[in-house]
């Protein structure tokens, strides 16, 4: 089957074409991100494949599925960015890769973590201009701190487990608790607001939903500790940047780590180091000492990677031989529907 493949990165490439030797498909890559200006690229493309970054509105859906595209194949587990009841209309089947490699976007929180609490990114920068002063650069012993997980699917459960090797006192809040989980790895449920006004360190590990949307906004922050570090590796929207931003101007917010943010679509994942930052709040929020900004990288191992080519090509396979999709890999509308009740459940 011919692949019309939007977005794409040079890291992917092999991956996709290690996965692709025993199934034969036609990969076409394309570099512009999906939108329905792009669209028309995907003519003739039985299935595309896209990233989280392409716009998969429901002009966008309409144009694909007029040039001959049944498939829409996401080399992703979230699916906030397509408009599921326009392809459901339009005749498209959405298949999503529901899981990769949890300890990838899990070790790369606690990456965060580590780093901005022993302040390494500053440290390094100042290493390399030969000052090897210590002042500022003091830290806090991660053992016996208090970290809330909001959210255990698989990427919160892995961020727990590894938290509690570190000697923490794990709190997690789910909508679903796992009370057999909580019970082999010493973690305790609680309500979000007792999460919020007891821990140390508050990561995100949900999907983006209408209700989790700015989850994180100035009453959020209120409640929560002073001098508290938050880490959002999941999706940029659960966080409201102008509020961080006064959290962090006002003191009230410590530090934090941020592998997203709400509006990197068209920055992210491109080199735009000649040019001059459009983005304002983008600018403000990097011109903090106490911040760390990585661009979208905690699902980037090689073998997240791998298990990312290896089941979106499955996926196109068993959709071209008429074989049924696992019920987790397919979306559908009632998925979206149940959202709106839930502040947490299934990883991103």
């Amino acid at each position: 089957m011919r692949i019309a493949f939007f977005d794409v990165h040079g890291f992917e490439r092999e991956h996709f074409e290690r996965a692709n030797r025993e199934r034969g498909h036609e990969l076409v890559y394309l570099e512009p991100r999906l939108t329905q200006a792009t669209a028309a690229l995907a003519r003739g493309a039985p299935a595309v494949c896209c990233f989280v970054n392409d716009e998969l509105t429901a002009a966008t859906l309409a144009e694909i599925a007029r040039g001959g595209t049944s498939l829409v194949a996401l080399r992703s587990a979230g699916y906030n960015h397509v408009d599921v009841a326009a392809a459901e209309r339009e005749g498209l089947t959405v298949a999503r890769v529901p899981e990769y490699s949890p300890h990838a976007v899990a070790e790369h929180t606690v990456a965060l973590v580590l780093a901005l609490d022993r302040k390494i990114h500053r440290a390094h920068a100042r290493v390399r201009e030969g000052n090897f002063s210590l002042d500022g650069l003091v830290g806090f012993d991660l053992h016996g701190k208090t970290v809330g997980i909001v959210g255990t699917g698989k990427i919160g459960k892995v961020a727990a487990t590894i938290f509690a090797g570190f000697g923490c006192r794990v709190l997690s809040y789910d909508v679903a608790p796992d009370e057999d989980f909580a019970r082999a790895r010493g973690v305790a449920y609680v309500s979000l607001p007792e999460l919020y006004a007891e821990s140390d360190v508050v990561t995100l590990h949900v999907p983006l939903t209408p209700a989790t949307r700015h989850m994180i906004d100035d009453a959020a922050f209120a409640r929560m500790k002073r001098g508290v570090m938050l880490v959002n590796t999941s999706r940029g929207a659960l966080v409201d940047t102008r509020a961080l931003i006064g959290a962090l101007k006002r003191g009230h917010l410590g530090s934090a780590g941020l592998d997203v943010y709400e509006e990197e679509e068209g920055l992210f994942f491109h080199d735009l180091s000649d040019r001059v930052l459009q983005d304002d709040v983008l600018a403000r929020l990097l011109t903090f000492p106490n911040v760390l900004v990585t661009a979208h990288q905690a699902f980037l191992t090689r073998e997240a990677l791998a298990n990312i080519a290896d089941v979106t090509l499955e996926n196109v396979t068993a959709f071209e031989q008429g074989r049924p999709l696992d019920s987790r890999v397919v979306v559908r509308p009632p998925l979206l529907d149940r959202a709106p009740a839930a502040l947490a459940g299934p990883d991103p």
